[in-house]
């Protein structure tokens, strides 16, 4: 009978802030043995993604969602798979960085400065390096700059990725508006920004959540972009009450806002309860018609607020 591994906390610990990965130096500092750590796979304890890195299967660290939890896997995957000199780019750098919006199922991406003779391996793509990347350190790591991974990442991501991830870091002020123009600057000339341009015109910091850039663009490319998002509502007083996610003035001079509520922000029994107390308001001025759509609505939304404009 074998004795059972225990990871070390500390090992644990640094595995949750890397997506639930760590390196093979990483459990070799932290006093695992090699032969440990291969009992520990072969009881599926731990998985092996690639050579180099091992999955200890640590759950998302307090406040972190899975999806966040899965995408900075990926992120962390792609770093330890190439060693110590890859750099976190595109994507997954803006993922290290804390911006939203990028793909539930990210693809693990690094840069190597001499990558040339290097090859894509197990799903984790190598890319060239870039000329003139600026990084930044995070976490002891390399990441490109905010707008060298805007550059990288808006060609290549969905048309609503890529203003998601636009709107936030705006949002989160990760850039100012002199940051954008250099971003979208980086990304001229590169595979696929020609269908992207429009994107970095429509970028808002007022948007909080990728849900509200996806419909604001389906909006937008439906031909009724709303009046106003972040719509302040007052009451009969002029106190404001709230502020509606967006906004359409309707013909008869009443607002039309539209809610949008992403699963992250609006699934707790404390969040459904803030939601119906706002609404109640809001119908209870006079002056306001509310929609209310979910993720699950996407491409139905537009036409949803066109007929409800005709009204």
């Amino acid at each position: 009978m074998h004795r059972r591994t225990e990871t070390p906390p500390a090992l644990f610990a640094l595995a949750q802030s890397q997506g639930g990965l760590v390196s093979v130096a990483q459990h070799r500092e932290h006093g695992l043995t090699d032969a440990s750590v291969r009992g520990l796979v072969r009881r599926r304890e731990w998985h092996r993604p690639t050579s180099g890195v091992l999955d200890l299967r640590t759950p998302p660290p307090a406040g972190l969602s899975v999806f966040d939890h899965a995408r900075r896997r990926a992120a962390w995957l792609a770093l330890l798979a190439y060693g110590p000199d890859a750099i976190s780019v595109g994507a997954c750098a803006l993922v290290l960085h804390g911006v939203e919006g990028a793909p539930l199922r990210l693809r693990a991406e690094a840069a190597l400065p001499r990558a040339s003779d290097r090859t894509s391996r197990h799903g984790i793509a190598l890319r060239q390096f870039d000329d003139g990347l600026e990084t930044v350190m995070i976490d002891g790591r390399r990441v490109a700059s905010i707008p060298w991974a805007l550059a990288q990442a808006v060609p290549e991501l969905p048309r609503s990725r890529g203003l998601a991830v636009l709107d936030s870091a705006l949002y989160r002020k990760k850039l100012d508006a002199v940051g954008l123009e250099r971003a979208h600057d980086l990304a001229r000339g590169r595979r696929g920004v020609a269908t992207r341009h429009d994107l970095w015109e429509l970028a808002d910091s007022r948007s909080e959540s990728p849900f509200e850039s996806s419909t604001r663009l389906e909006c937008v490319e439906e031909g009724i972009p709303p009046d106003v998002l972040q719509l302040p509502l007052v009451d009969a007083d002029g106190r404001e009450i709230s502020r509606g996610d967006a906004g359409w003035r309707k013909r008869d001079g009443r607002w039309l806002v539209a809610e949008l509520d992403g699963r992250e922000v609006h699934d707790t029994p404390e969040a459904v309860f803030r939601d119906r107390t706002r609404q109640n308001l809001w119908v209870s001025t006079g002056a306001v018609d509310v929609l209310r759509f979910t993720p699950r609505d996407a491409g139905s939304i537009a036409p949803a607020i066109r007929r409800a404009l005709r009204r």
